[in-house]
């Protein structure tokens, strides 16, 4: 358990935010290129699946609940934290199973990777975005395991809600799952627009 804080900034929250940093540069490369490639070669517009809106509301409740994770960390409601993480793991799993099943309504429409280079990078960065959000899984799956083997008597929650370290990194989690629903709000803005102009 930390006692003090030497740090201005914390190296773990530098780390998230350079972390960040070049996923913002990676998905607006992305971008970029998908822009040109449309306009170069005049491809025609495509039709997002409506579950990629969908999605969108999903990904804004795992965002939502796991802000309200953080806030019952921080007021010592226990029953209510664990609660959240749940809804919060269980949103995730749905937005990938819905993911999937987006990508697969897209191929048996016919727009498969082959079918254009818009097509492509379409598949690209929503699976790259994907991606990103199974990696935090695994850490939201963490909190809970740890919420649940170690919050079950008053002095063990004591510990655990006064460990600055794991108030810490539940931080730095909410700051990358809001990400990840920024990213993905962009992304599918991104993709309406550039489908809307003929």
């Amino acid at each position: 358990m930390e006692t003090n804080k030497p740090y201005l900034i914390h190296p773990q929250i530098l780390v998230i935010y350079l972390l960040l940093g070049s996923m913002s540069s990676l998905f607006l490369g992305f971008s970029a290129a998908f822009m040109y490639n449309r306009i170069q070669a005049n491809l025609p517009p495509l039709d997002l699946p409506p579950l990629f809106y969908f999605n969108t509301l999903i990904l804004i409740a795992s965002s939502f609940t796991l802000m309200k994770a953080k806030s019952y960390y921080l007021s010592d409601q226990t029953k209510n934290y664990k609660g959240a993480l749940v809804l919060t793991l269980l949103f995730s799993i749905l937005f990938l199973g819905l993911q999937l099943l987006a990508w697969k309504q897209l191929m048996a429409s016919g727009i498969t990777l082959t079918y254009s280079n818009m097509a492509a990078y379409m598949y690209v960065i929503s699976f790259i975005h994907l991606l990103h959000l199974v990696g935090g899984i695994p850490f939201l799956g963490l909190f809970l395991y740890t919420a649940i083997t170690k919050m079950r008597e008053p002095v063990s929650v004591l510990v655990y809600f006064s460990d600055d370290t794991k108030e810490r990194r539940l931080r730095i989690l909410t700051i990358y799952w809001h990400f990840l629903d920024i990213l993905w709000i962009y992304l599918v803005l991104f993709f309406l627009l550039n489908f809307l102009i003929k």
